[in-house]
Order: structure tokens, then sequence, then C-alpha cells
């Protein structure tokens, strides 16, 4: 029995798209009518304080997840926005010391950075799609004396990879190079304490296994590297003191809150504090436990068709479908059943989560056997 199933939002069939948008909470407009709203009908004083509240246990909340300081995190609209903050504010960078990442990374990674960084293209250098990203080998050895930071996805969302992420930075720590990990596709399904990889940096989203639709990033700064970031992109809430209103002084915020910005949004973060709430109680550790049991059944019934890693370290919270020239017959297939999964050109995505059960995932195994 699936506990807490009946807590989401869930259609007729079964869903396993949470690689790209994670399912409601059933209550989740109830908790953000009273988060947002109440305050903002109530005395005209009171509200931003409220407000602001919510971001401070959106913050909390990704605290807890993450195993660090609450206030090493900065709120962000998305990945994209925060990379470009991120890029244009290390000086190494804008020295021209190269980037390096994956030829398999989302692909808005490579236009964030050939736009931010004064190098463009050439400021890049990548791991080639054919080497194997699970192997901490593999980032060592592409590690040259010209790299001024590190860009690693913990999971890859087209092949359902997992990076090493303590070792790679270690070795980047070892080298004096900067590492930055993108969460986006890992949070809420990957347990990762930041506090124990100890990357420099980490960026990521809640719309995906988070629960927390669109809106809510973030941005996480190690409290050792705050000194050498200076964002370009901001706001008066960037400042040292928002409220002191001198408008020839600007002092960068002492901590991560220098790369906020304006005005910031509130109710994507009211949303996201309230599944990241659920999920922490849940815990991620059972998240990825019911994740793994709900794959293996899958992998040992498909066997080869899945083409995404086998093992348990190396692969992320989804899985790769591929039936060569029978794919078209699949994904038909799959429609026609009502399972909800997306296509890209490495297979068909695989994402059970905290949602889903046994049966559904047995429903998928007949279907793709009926259909290869």
């Amino acid at each position: 029995m699936n506990l807490h199933r009946d807590d989401f939002r869930l259609g007729a069939g079964p869903y396993l798209l949470s690689h790209s948008i994670g399912r409601p909470l059933k209550d989740a407009e109830a908790a953000l009518s009273q988060s947002l709203f109440t305050p903002w009908g109530g005395p005209g004083n009171d509200t931003w304080p409220q407000w602001l509240a919510l971001i401070d246990q959106f913050r909390g909340q990704l605290g807890q997840l993450f195993s660090v300081p609450a206030e090493g995190f900065c709120p962000q609209g998305n990945v994209s926005s925060g990379l470009t903050k991120l890029a244009m504010a290390l000086p190494r960078l804008q020295r021209g010391q190269k980037v390096l990442l994956s030829e398999q990374d989302f692909p808005t990674i490579g236009f964030v950075l050939r736009q931010a960084l004064p190098g463009g293209a050439d400021q890049l250098r990548f791991i080639p799609a054919s080497q194997d990203v699970t192997d901490a080998n593999v980032w060592a050895d592409a590690m040259s004396p010209d790299i001024g930071l590190v860009f690693v996805s913990h999971a890859y969302s087209n092949t359902g990879q997992q990076a090493p992420v303590a070792a790679i930075c270690a070795e980047a720590r070892h080298r004096g190079i900067l590492s930055l990990l993108d969460l986006a596709q890992s949070a809420g399904v990957l347990p990762l304490s930041l506090a124990q990889s100890a990357p420099d940096f980490a960026l990521g989203s809640c719309v995906k296994w988070l629960c927390g639709g669109a809106g809510a990033g973030y941005l996480w700064v190690a409290p050792q590297r705050l000194s050498e970031c200076a964002p370009k992109d901001v706001g008066w809430f960037s400042h040292q003191d928002p409220f002191e209103m001198d408008i020839h002084d600007f002092r960068y915020h002492p901590g991560a809150n220098r790369f906020w910005g304006g005005t910031p949004s509130v109710a994507p973060f009211a949303i996201a504090a309230h599944s990241l709430n659920y999920l922490n109680g849940v815990g991620v550790e059972a998240i990825r436990a019911h994740n793994l049991a709900l794959q293996q059944g899958v992998i040992e019934a498909l066997g080869e068709r899945i083409v995404s890693p086998h093992g348990e370290t190396q692969r992320s919270g989804t899985l790769v479908l591929q039936l060569g020239e029978r794919q078209p017959l699949l994904v038909q297939a799959l429609a026609e059943a009502g399972i909800e999964v997306d296509q890209r050109p490495t297979g068909v995505r695989l994402s059970p989560h905290l949602y889903n059960t046994p049966a559904e995932m047995g429903q998928l195994v007949s279907l793709v056997q009926s259909v290869s």
C-alpha cells in the first residue's frame, strides 16, 4: 500500500513524468491561499513581513533537505537565471578561465554560459557525450590547469545517469578549481548533503521531484566563497541594508542574498515551501528507497531494453527505455494506455515517485513486453 498516494493530485493513469513536473499536493491550493492571500488582505504594514517569512520558510526547508544552514540559499526564478548571475559574478571566469561541463548537460546550460562568459564558446570545455559521466576518473582527466569551474549535473535528464558528485568536488578542490552542482533533476529523489559533498555552489529548482511548481529556484553559495562573488545583476534585496534607501551607496549583502536582486516573487516560494515541508517529513531517503524498488522491478523484467544505468549508484531517479525500431509502437501504446511518459532521442523516460505503485509499474512492463 502506498500511504502517500492519496495526498497528491493524480490523473486516471500512471504518471511517470516527475523528471519534468512533479504532481501537486491536494492541499497546495488551500495552503497558498492561506499563506499568500490572508496577509495580503490584512493590515497593510503586515503584508511584506509575512510574505518574506514565507521565503525564509522556503530557505529553511532547503537547508533541511541538503543538511546545510538556510542562509546559504538565495531564491532564484530558475536555474538559468542563477547560473547567469553566478558566471558573471566570478572574477576568475570573467578573466577567461574555462568551465568544464558535459555534452550530456541540459542544453540551456551551454546557452547561458556562452552568453555570460566574455570568451563565449571558447571558454567552454566539454566532456564528450561518448564518455561515462558516472566515472570520477573521466572528470579528473578533464580537469586541466586552465579550468576555473567544473559544472556537474547530479543527475542527467536524458540518460538517467548519476554523477559521483562528492568525488568530483573533492578532486576539483584539490586542484584549486571551483565546483558547481546542478540539482534540478535530483533534488527530492537522490539524497545529498551539501555539507558532505562540499561543492562551492549549487543550483536547482522545485518543479520536478520536489513537486513545488515553476518559479521557485535557488542558488546555494558555500560561506567561504561569498567574498569572491561580485554579482552584476543586483537589486535592493542584494544590498547589505535594503531599507537604507541611499541611491549613492551600494554595498553587497554579506550573505548569499547578494544574488537576490529586486522585489521578489512570493507565490512560487510559498507553494514550494509547502511541498518541501511535506517531502522533508517523508524523508528523501525513503523516497529514494521507493524509487529504487520500483525501478528495480522494471530493470529485472525488461533487462537491456533499459538503456540507462542498472547500478544503483550510477542511475538517477529516471529510467530510459529504448526499443529501437519498435519505439514508435511503444510510444503509441503508452499513450493509448494512458501511461504518462515523455520521449527524448535517448528513449522513453520513466520516473517513478512517491505516488507511484508496483501495480502501475507492472502495467508498464506488461505493455512493453506486448510490443517488443
